[in-house]
């Protein structure tokens, strides 16, 4: 069983800058690529960016790319994503998930991901 909890969300105005952060705990952080998704009232969880375990690959989702990055700390057990020009259709709950590494391919999709956090609400105001 992986604990995912997530932080840092909050109301910022268009163009400024967030930090999110996804504290794991209960089993070896290294073995998991992670995720960020986000969900907004009437649609799916949409994919925003994933990491592999050891943080050496990254990829994201067109529309968050070289806006945010995804990061981790495996000392630390914690996956980060750092939102820069930030626009209001990037409003959304931030999720942060956590799959076992069993093949070295990033994961996209919801239905990969084995755990998932309660959320952190991100609003940005026009």
């Amino acid at each position: 069983q992986v604990r995912l909890v997530e932080s840092g969300g909050g109301l910022v105005q268009a163009g400024g800058s967030l930090r999110l952060s996804c504290a794991a705990s209960g089993r070896t952080f290294s073995n998991y690529h992670m995720g960020w998704f986000r969900r907004t009232p009437g649609k799916e969880r949409e994919f925003v960016a994933a990491i592999s375990s050891t943080g050496g690959r990254t990829y994201y989702a067109d529309s968050v790319k070289g806006r945010f990055t995804i990061s981790r700390d495996n000392a630390k057990n914690t996956v980060y994503l750092q939102m820069n020009s930030l626009k209001p259709e990037d409003t959304a709950v931030y999720y942060c998930a956590a799959r076992r590494t069993l093949t070295q391919a990033l994961p996209v999709r919801v239905i990969e991901y084995d755990y998932w956090g309660q959320g952190t609400q991100v609003t940005v105001s026009s």
